[in-house]
């Protein structure tokens, strides 16, 4: 993050002590959040644990190719499931060596679910016990914010109150539209995507909830219990306001993907005032 000449090419640390020293009285040097070791733990075994469902989905996308390359259609909608598993045993390929390449598939996709079972219970069982429980245990009174979504968030982000507002955290995600105007041309593009990347495909899932009308389900019920009654005011402002605003921007004809990232982007808003609620009352 230090500013750098891109004709510069000595370095010695004289000058770069130099540049260092004018660089912080103008004000042009940015800090960069460091996560403690206990937090580094933590993201270390979330990313293991997106590493293995990616490796999940690869090897249902290898298994389902070669279905479909050999004419074989499952008939009910929903696949991976022990329905799918039976059909698919049921199954015989017109070679030998198909036969094999089929099985060998099948073992590639149960193994890799149980390593994402695995690492997700793992997840789960040491969260109770990190520092940041307090606050994931606030974000899961959010609708769409599961424990997996609210531990990648903290595992991530760390402290949301490093941020001054919530307009550098959607910046820090890669939220906000990307800009490219001179003079009286004004030209908007798509969200930048710079940031973090992991809790962006987060929140981006969380957004997906909040198609449907605002109510509080017995899950999320039982999700608020012990949580601060100004936090539970903020969670209930923030789906009456996101599911309001899902259906009326695709009522305007956007792209269910564009809403999708503006109430992910606003989603993270919200997140931002349980931080700083939550450090008023730690305080």
């Amino acid at each position: 993050m230090v500013p750098k000449k891109s004709g510069d090419r000595v370095k010695t640390d004289r000058r770069d002590a130099v540049s260092l020293a004018r660089l912080h009285r103008a004000g042009e040097l940015t800090p960069v959040y460091v996560p403690c070791e206990e937090d580094e733990a933590m993201r270390d075994l979330i990313r293991a644990q997106e590493d293995a469902k990616n490796a999940q989905r690869t090897a249902q996308q290898r298994l389902s190719a070669m279905l479909l390359r050999l004419g074989f259609r499952y008939s009910r909608k929903t696949a991976w499931t022990p329905a799918y598993f039976r059909w698919l045993s049921t199954l015989k390929m017109p070679h030998a060596a198909q036969q094999i390449a089929f099985q060998e598939y099948i073992h590639a996709v149960q193994d890799s679910t149980e390593r994402v079972d695995l690492l997700t219970e793992q997840i789960l069982n040491l969260m109770p016990h990190w520092r940041l429980a307090p606050m994931v245990k606030a974000l899961q009174a959010m609708r769409g914010v599961a424990p997996m979504i609210a531990t990648i968030t903290m595992a991530e982000l760390g402290d949301l109150g490093r941020f001054e507002n919530p307009r550098q955290l959607m910046a820090y995600l890669g939220f906000v539209p990307s800009e490219q105007s001179s003079g009286k041309k004004e030209k908007r593009g798509g969200i930048t995507k710079t940031g973090n990347g992991h809790v962006r495909r987060a929140l981006v899932e969380a957004a997906q909830t909040y198609r449907y009308p605002a109510r509080i389900s017995r899950h999320l019920l039982e999700r608020k219990e012990d949580i601060a009654e100004p936090i539970r005011k903020i969670v209930w402002k923030a789906q009456v306001r996101l599911c309001g605003r899902f259906r009326k921007v695709i009522a305007r004809g956007k792209t269910r993907n564009k809403v999708v990232t503006a109430i992910a982007r606003e989603l993270s808003a919200f997140m931002w005032a349980i931080a700083k609620e939550m450090q008023l009352q730690t305080a």
